[in-house]
């Protein structure tokens, strides 16, 4: 009996292994310092918490419409409007089991055997298995450090072929932490309306960004907001990553595909999560206070960790949003430790986590390989203490 083709095409992730190892040091008792995490370091705040205790209270506890609850709904379409000038209605809104669910059910909506999808490169992990899941082929456009790997229109338009049925946009990006300019947004949207091509802009970092305000190209046109599926979700901004709730505005033709295809899968997302981040998007009072303390934070470790990345002396670029950091460690390949040779960001990764008991993420499934990327979702104890592991690590490192 054999497995799925499908299945045999999706690639494992080379963090898995990292990860794993990590985790269970630290159940071991080893005192390791993750720079690995993908998620705030920071509890749910306390008014959403509450709202899924009345929830339960309330014994909103059965199935929901598939595509979420009115209420959640509306709420979401009052987000839009207010933060980025977008105008949905209900009908446009399909509420999943987090954004990566409604990135699925988005290429499965406009995806056929075949279409490409072109993808900047470095990336996040999961986009290229999804566009593979949905039966898509993914195309990689590798984008350059000296503009902070975000694509330029040019790039975007060389990759463009009659095969070319979508573009995935991350803004803020994951794992550069680079943020996109208005005028930036608007040169690409403006080479984007030249091709019949949808735009998949996956926005879930939108409300962490530092020194630039996020801008969603659905906004560009009426045209870019039709071809546009607009992914986002509760998990960075509000610290619900453990929620599941994300969701997608799309025009109504896409929007009702996915929630069509939804209802035969997961069916709705869990109720009293819908509830509870109906309030947390409906309770702005609360909701900005959270915000910007975890804003502040964040920003601060962000320039302790590139002050101390700055001491160690390797290249890394600037982060302009999220809570990453991509590190190149090209200087170090090759190098050995202690008589393990080091030929990639992988090796760099687990030796530097077996040796001085530090966890990073290797971006070789981020279409980096000659980066890592470092997570400042940690105490800047912590940050202190890991980036002293790390400098004690590469000053041994021999030829």
């Amino acid at each position: 009996m054999k497995i799925a083709d499908r299945a045999k095409q999706i690639a494992p992730s080379l963090t898995l292994e990292i990860t794993a190892r990590a985790k269970k040091m630290k159940a071991d008792g080893m005192r390791v310092v993750s720079f690995a995490a993908g998620e705030p370091d920071f509890n749910t705040p306390d008014y959403i918490v509450e709202a899924a205790h009345e929830a339960l209270n309330n014994g909103l506890t059965k199935y929901t419409p598939a595509s979420g609850t009115p209420a959640l709904k509306k709420a979401i379409c009052l987000k839009l409007k207010n933060d980025n000038a977008l105008d949905y209605e209900p009908s446009n809104i399909v509420v999943s089991n987090g954004a990566k669910h409604s990135l699925f059910n988005a290429f499965m909506a406009i995806l056929n055997p075949g279409d490409e999808v072109i993808i900047p490169s470095p990336y996040w992990l999961s986009y290229p298995e999804l566009v593979k899941m949905a039966g898509g082929v993914p195309v990689f456009v590798e984008t350059k450090p000296e503009n902070s790997f975000k694509i330029t229109p040019a790039e975007l338009a060389k990759a463009i072929t009659p095969k070319t049925k979508a573009f995935v946009l991350n803004n803020p990006n994951n794992p550069t932490g680079a943020v996109y300019t208005r005028s930036e947004i608007n040169a690409l949207a403006a080479e984007i309306e030249k091709h019949e091509i949808f735009v998949v802009s996956d926005e879930i970092y939108e409300k962490l960004t530092y020194e630039r305000r996020h801008h969603s190209i659905a906004a560009y046109s009426d045209i870019l907001k039709e071809r546009t599926v607009v992914i986002n979700g509760m998990s960075k901004t509000y610290a619900m990553t453990g929620w599941r709730i994300g969701y997608a505005a799309a025009d109504e033709r896409i929007a009702s595909a996915m929630s069509s295809m939804q209802s035969h899968s997961t069916s709705n997302a869990n109720s009293i999560a819908q509830y509870a981040s109906q309030v947390a998007l409906s309770d702005r009072l609360h909701g900005d206070a959270f915000l910007e303390s975890m804003k502040a934070t964040f920003d601060a470790r962000r320039a302790l960790m590139m002050l101390r990345l700055q001491r160690l002396g390797v290249e890394f670029i600037e982060p302009k949003g999220a809570f990453y950091v991509m590190m190149s460690v090209k200087k170090f390949i090759g190098k050995q430790y202690d008589g393990q040779r080091i030929r990639s960001a992988f090796d760099f990764a687990s030796v530097l986590l077996e040796q001085a008991l530090v966890a990073v993420i290797p971006c070789e499934s981020f279409g980096a390989p000659d980066y890592v990327r470092l997570s400042y979702a940690a105490s800047e104890i912590d940050i202190e203490r890991g980036l002293d592991a790390i400098s004690a690590f590469v000053s041994q490192l021999k030829d």
